[in-house]
């Protein structure tokens, strides 16, 4: 299957080269909307990211354009233009899961009763399936590269999860 992802998850994945996770739990591919690749690599040029969700292009990663600009517009209003264009692109191409983390995309999503993954359910994938071996020092440079936010409660229930603490 394949996923949508919003940019979030591909920056925070890069800061800790782990962006192949996607490509192996989504082995055919990642679609992201056209607001999503200018703020990764166009906008986002020189930094964590952009240079290996570029060369992605046309392996794992493709552009697909919204169509309904009324939805995302209407979405804009709570949210920004990338989550707001992968919310409507999942809707018009639905897909295994949408790939978002902020908290307001994700409550809206979870309305809609879209199937949600973030960042942190994509690790805690990769160590069950052993693509990754140690899930806290990936929390640990999230929280440090990525300057990724976790309560120290989702820090340790992610932990439990996994069996690495009890």
């Amino acid at each position: 299957m394949r996923a949508i992802s919003n940019s979030s998850v591909l920056i925070a994945l890069s800061s800790i080269g782990q962006l192949s996770v996607l490509t192996q739990r989504f082995p055919d591919g990642i679609l992201i909307p056209r607001a999503v690749w200018c703020e990764v690599v166009e906008t986002g040029a020189g930094r964590t990211g952009a240079v290996e969700v570029a060369a992605g292009l046309n392996t794992w990663l493709s552009i697909q354009e919204a169509e309904n600009k009324t939805l995302i517009s209407v979405l804009q209003q709570n949210l920004d233009q990338g989550e707001a264009e992968a919310i409507t692109l999942w809707l018009e191409q639905p897909s295994e899961a949408l790939l978002l983390d902020e908290k307001k995309a994700r409550q809206v999503a979870r309305r809609m009763n879209l199937p949600i993954l973030g960042t942190l359910g994509l690790l805690i994938w990769a160590k069950r399936q052993g693509v990754i071996f140690n899930l806290q020092e990936q929390l640990d440079a999230l929280q440090t590269a990525a300057k990724f936010r976790l309560s120290q409660q989702v820090y340790n229930e992610a932990l439990r999860q996994v069996r690495e603490l009890q």
